[in-house]
């Protein structure tokens, strides 16, 4: 349904002024019309569902930034020694 109204609002924007002499002033109609529609859209949104998966997605993110970034110290530490006993250190 967002598509659609995102691709009607689109259309609106895209006949300008052609659009509005078209519509032969009931453009205050149009907009109004389609504010209640865009409210009523909304309400039906989920927000905590979107919330809460954003959420677990961002957590998930970090968990594997913070996995690859430990990998990485653990390498350079092997690397380091590794270094140092060939150097006699």
């Amino acid at each position: 349904m967002l598509r659609a109204a995102g691709r009607s609002a689109k259309w609106a924007g895209a006949g300008g002024v052609a659009g509005a002499r078209w519509a032969g002033g009931r453009s205050a109609e149009g907009a109004r019309w389609l504010g209640e529609q865009a409210e009523d859209l909304w309400d039906r949104v989920p927000v905590d569902e979107v919330r809460d998966r954003i959420a677990d997605m961002l957590s998930s993110a970090k968990d594997t930034i913070e996995d690859a970034v430990e990998s990485e110290l653990k390498d350079l530490r092997k690397s380091i020694r590794r270094q140092r006993r060939r150097l006699g250190v």
